[in-house]
């Protein structure tokens, strides 16, 4: 991530919000110090997952999805299914 000193910050801004916009966050730092990170407003909070939705709906999880090969699984680790 990219980090600007005030001085570059208050010179670009205009610049620096369009690219932040765009999803290229970058954080603003005073004598070296970082001291503000600055993100899109609709940018995924610190920890959560941004969830890609394109194929929503073309199809289903079965409800024994987690239990599939059971049997097989086992063989193969040792056990007597």
């Amino acid at each position: 991530m990219r980090t600007v000193n005030i001085h570059e910050a208050k010179t670009h801004l205009s610049r620096l919000v369009d690219r932040a916009a765009k999803g290229e966050s970058f954080i603003i730092a005073k004598s070296g110090k970082p001291m503000v990170k600055v993100v899109a407003i609709d940018a995924p909070a610190a920890g959560e997952m941004r969830r890609v939705r394109f194929m929503a709906g073309r199809f289903s999880v079965p409800d024994d999805f987690d239990r599939m090969a059971d049997d097989e699984i086992e063989k193969l680790f040792g056990g007597h299914a």
